[in-house]
């Protein structure tokens, strides 16, 4: 069965056409800057060498998919002969609140609720629902499964996702702890526990601290397979440090800093999501690569960048480690994670109190499932994720 994934942005569309029987990518590619003008399209397929790339101005996201599906049915190009082969089809959706804590089938209902959550993702529900409407309108009849990256995050206590404000914020407008990237988390997740199991680990017993880290990065403590706390909170600044975003900050600075200089919320909005992080703090980059480069040439700027990236993510494991009553494994994934050894080596630094032993020999592991601990016992471990093959398996469960 072929189903095809949508991760719909305000001005793209990236989309995968998935086998779920081989678990084969049979078509993947990226339109952009829909609406904008000057669009593009990047397309792969297990029928062609490369990508495929063509201009073409996109008005909205419907006309993009009528592209994306031209191109799926291409003779030369394509991999399927006619839509009719796609059963469903999984929407990425960034927020579903509390009320979705699985992915679900969409309807009418659905769909308003996703418009009601807006005011909690305002950047990307509303792009979400794009996909969602464009396909619904062009496939009818064809189930559309909205996948959301907070719900596996809903297995968290009260006491890990309440905020200490004034208890009205949180009745009425549902401030409190969501968390992201759940797709990422729950698909290396399974993984670890399948790793673990052949060491004796029971999945019932097993405590994992998975990283996703990357341009937007998060942890997850997840206790017998269920999430018990998370890093990002009700949006995805809070937490760790990250490409452009902050990480957890004193709230108090935020107003201080606005007085200092004068500046909007929208102003404080756009520097703790857009100039924070690695490029606020290194005033050059923010690529982990770049400071890994940096590092290489004497910056100590981008030093002590790496250090204060490192040392919020070693806080972060000893917390959870302590919330958990104990460890069985961190798992590294994400753009960082699955790619960077100098990160992975920083973080590991002076944790062997927790069993944390990274080996030097495996500095440069990349692209597969690796035991990175120096006793190959499990306790470091390497897996790259698939959020567009967690779609698809969550999608598969409603044909």
């Amino acid at each position: 069965m072929d189903i095809l994934v949508l991760n719909s942005g305000s001005s793209s569309l990236k989309f995968q056409l998935i086998d779920t029987g081989k678990e084969e990518v049979l078509a993947k590619g990226t339109c952009e800057r829909i609406g904008l003008g000057k669009g593009s399209i990047v397309f792969e397929s297990i029928k062609i060498e490369g990508k495929y790339t063509i201009e073409k101005n996109m008005a909205d996201h419907e006309e993009a998919m009528d592209i994306v599906f031209a191109l799926l049915q291409d003779d030369e190009k394509g991999a399927i002969s006619n839509i009719a082969e796609i059963g469903v089809v999984g929407h990425r959706v960034v927020h579903g609140g509390e009320k979705y804590s699985e992915s679900i089938l969409v309807d009418d209902a659905v769909i308003r609720d996703i418009e009601k959550l807006s005011a909690l993702a305002p950047l990307h529900n509303p792009a979400n629902l794009m996909g969602i409407k464009a396909c619904i309108k062009i496939m009818p009849g064809v189930p559309q499964v909205a996948v959301f990256d907070t719900a596996f995050h809903q297995t968290m206590p009260k006491k890990a996702y309440m905020y200490a404000l004034p208890y009205e914020y949180y009745q009425n407008n549902g401030v409190r702890r969501y968390g992201f990237h759940g797709t990422s988390h729950k698909f290396v997740a399974q993984k670890a526990i399948e790793f673990l199991l052949a060491k004796g680990i029971k999945a019932e017993d097993s405590k994992i601290i998975t990283l996703h880290l990357g341009n937007g990065s998060s942890m997850a403590a997840i206790s017998g397979g269920k999430v018990i706390d998370t890093t990002m909170g009700l949006t995805p600044v809070e937490g760790l440090v990250m490409g452009t975003r902050c990480g957890d900050v004193d709230p108090a600075v935020l107003p201080f800093i606005a007085k200092e200089y004068d500046m909007s919320f929208d102003d404080i909005g756009n520097m703790i999501n857009k100039k924070s992080g690695l490029l606020g703090l290194s005033g050059t980059s923010s690529d982990m690569r770049e400071i890994v480069e940096g590092i290489e040439s004497g910056d100590e700027r981008c030093r002590m960048t790496m250090d204060v990236f490192a040392y919020r993510i070693q806080k972060y494991i000893g917390s959870y480690t302590a919330a958990m009553g104990g460890l069985d494994a961190i798992v590294f994934t994400g753009g960082i994670g699955e790619n960077s050894g100098a990160a992975r080596t920083k973080i590991c630094e002076n944790m062997s109190y927790f069993g944390i032993n990274l080996d030097p020999a495996v500095f440069d592991a990349r692209g597969s499932i690796v035991d990175l601990s120096r006793e190959r016992n499990g306790k470091i471990l390497l897996i790259p994720t698939n959020e567009e093959l967690m779609i698809a398996r969550d999608a598969a469960k409603f044909i």
